[in-house]
């Protein structure tokens, strides 16, 4: 949050009352739904197949089936000392909203369960199980919550204990989970989890990042100035000019950077082609751009 000091200008509006209800009501929606594709994805695809998923879930997966226990209630009952180990680390915001997602789920799982599962294919059940969860767990993180209290454990950990990432503690935890599912259902259901987890997770990735991915581009060139205006003119997106020197020649050098959608990287090419056919171009992925986009003024 920024504050306004003496005799400066406000860059930032504090919300009103009526816009954070507003923002609240939003995010309670949007969890809600999110619970409600999990819940579609683990009791009318994955589970009735013998197929899990990782994390919490996939324990509670397991227990259910040894135990008969409701599934709801073992997601919201083992989830709960994770959240409590996590609140310190992740805030107390984040921990409301992953309370209050799990505790959604849970019900979701209970009013899901009437209805009779989908397939039995395990190919079908596996991918598109894995689309529905990945969906459904990528819209419950982009609203500041979890599902999953190992992967809030294993940034504790990661930070407490600085010997492994946090990537590397999930795979960790879920190749346990994974080695149990495969004593427990049989080794090719274990196989066909693992799979439906790597779907989940690019489900999950896209969602997060967005189908309309951007791309940072660097060009170097000697007509830097001529290319950044033929891009501002041709694709009506602003440059930046930035300074630097060559490494073998020590030259002055300036680099042409702009931030592109992925389906203009061709027409950017074709443009500073025009310009400078030996012009040396860097693409990169950008996985989320905030701020003003500035466009040429006259």
């Amino acid at each position: 949050m920024f504050f306004r000091k003496k005799h400066t200008s406000n860059i930032t509006k504090k919300k009103t009352k009526k816009e954070l209800v507003i923002e609240f009501i939003k995010r309670a929606i949007f969890l809600i739904i999110g619970a409600f594709i999990v819940a579609v994805a683990l009791q009318l695809f994955l589970l009735p197949n013998k197929i899990i998923d990782g994390g919490v879930i996939g324990i509670s997966m397991m227990a259910s089936y040894l135990t008969k226990w409701n599934l709801g209630l073992l997601i919201f009952g083992i989830n709960i000392p994770f959240i409590i180990l996590a609140y310190r680390t992740l805030g107390k915001k984040f921990v409301i909203n992953t309370f209050f997602a799990i505790g959604m789920l849970s019900i979701a799982t209970n009013v899901v369960s009437q209805f009779h599962h989908i397939t039995a294919d395990l190919l079908l059940a596996t991918v598109f199980g894995g689309i529905l969860l990945g969906f459904g767990v990528g819209l419950i993180l982009r609203n500041n919550a979890s599902l999953d209290g190992t992967e809030m454990v294993s940034i504790k950990l990661a930070k407490k204990l600085k010997v492994a990432s946090v990537g590397e503690l999930l795979m960790g935890i879920n190749l346990f989970i994974y080695t149990g599912a495969g004593f427990l259902f049989g080794w090719d259901r274990a196989l066909y989890s693992i799979l439906t987890y790597y779907v989940a997770s690019k489900v999950i990735d896209t969602v997060l990042e967005g189908l309309d991915k951007a791309k940072s581009v660097h060009i170097v060139s000697d007509s830097a100035r001529e290319i950044g205006d033929a891009i501002i003119k041709e694709l009506d997106i602003s440059v930046t000019y930035i300074k630097a020197t060559g490494g073998y020649s020590r030259l002055e050098k300036v680099i042409t950077y702009c931030v592109v959608n992925k389906f203009d990287i061709p027409k950017l090419k074709e443009v500073v082609h025009e310009v400078d056919p030996n012009a040396f171009i860097v693409t990169e992925d950008v996985h989320e751009v905030e701020g003003v986009r500035f466009r040429k003024t006259r």
